[in-house]
């Protein structure tokens, strides 16, 4: 009978296996995210906001210099807002899992176009100014926990970290740029005239996300089944003990008398067949 050697040369070459079909080769790309339905407009948009509150907050800060000649009013009209977001975001960041996010950022963009065009007018006195300004603050704490979980909604899991870090550089790049462009902007025009171009800008990423960004389909509720008609109503408790079956006198029937079961066995009693109890439904 013919025996295997165990030589190597005797034993099959061992190949590289190829990866299953459905193993994830292809990792996410800067490239590929702009690839994905609605991460761009929501890009833009978001670089439009960025864009505008840079340069109304410049333009506001020389304003506000201009009629006080006070570095502090100066700078609390500048940074103000922010200050006003961490606040807000204490209060108000736990709602915007409960708002929907397009339309939410929608608002959110056409209020801030709405406050920088009153800020814009003249007369307007400038304790009324840090009023508005908290106002944009405390909305803008609401916006950033909204727009983040549309980025989550958009882009798959693995594609969030490398969201995140575009929007984070966009921010950087786009508050420089702000500045910068805000600089030129009040060298040759009022800052009067600034603040409306900031807000056509957050009237432009209204617009932009109204447009770009499609409402999510909502799911059916769930229903719970209903028992049909007739059935018994389960309930939460024990199990009710089984009956006996009982005489009309109220007293256990027995099938033989008691004289008789000093000499005679006695069968066993019998029992009432009870029905299986119903599921609960706690």
């Amino acid at each position: 009978m013919p025996t295997t050697s165990n030589h190597p040369s005797n034993q099959p070459p061992n190949h590289p296996t190829n990866p299953p079909p459905n193993h994830p080769t292809n990792h996410p790309t800067y490239q590929s995210l702009f690839h994905t339905p609605e991460f761009t407009p929501l890009f833009l948009t978001s670089a439009s906001h960025t864009a505008a509150q840079t340069i109304a907050g410049l333009a506001l800060a020389t304003h506000v210099y201009r009629a006080t000649n006070s570095p502090l009013l100066s700078a609390i009209s500048m940074f103000g807002p922010s200050l006003a977001q961490m606040l807000g975001a204490t209060l108000f960041l736990s709602g915007a899992d409960r708002l929907p996010p397009r339309a939410t950022l929608t608002y959110v963009s056409l209020a801030f176009a709405t406050a920088t065009a009153v800020l814009a007018a003249p007369g307007l006195p400038i304790w009324s100014v840090f009023v508005v300004l908290l106002a944009q603050g405390l909305i803008a704490s609401l916006a950033g926990g909204v727009r983040w979980g549309l980025l989550n909604e958009i882009l798959a899991k693995d594609g969030y970290l490398l969201g995140r870090s575009v929007f984070n550089m966009m921010s950087g790049i786009t508050q420089i740029t702000g500045y910068a462009l805000g600089g030129a902007l009040l060298a040759l025009l009022t800052p009067r005239t600034c603040l409306l171009l900031a807000a056509f800008l957050y009237a432009l990423a209204a617009t932009g996300v109204r447009l770009g960004l499609t409402p999510a389909p909502h799911a059916p509720p769930a229903t719970r089944r209903s028992p049909r008609p007739g059935a018994p109503t389960p309930s939460c408790g024990p199990p009710a003990p089984a009956a006996r079956s009982t005489s009309p006198s109220g007293s256990p029937t027995a099938w033989w008398s008691a004289a008789n079961r000093s000499t005679s066995p006695t069968p066993p009693t019998t029992r009432a067949p009870s029905s299986p109890a119903p599921p609960s439904a706690c």
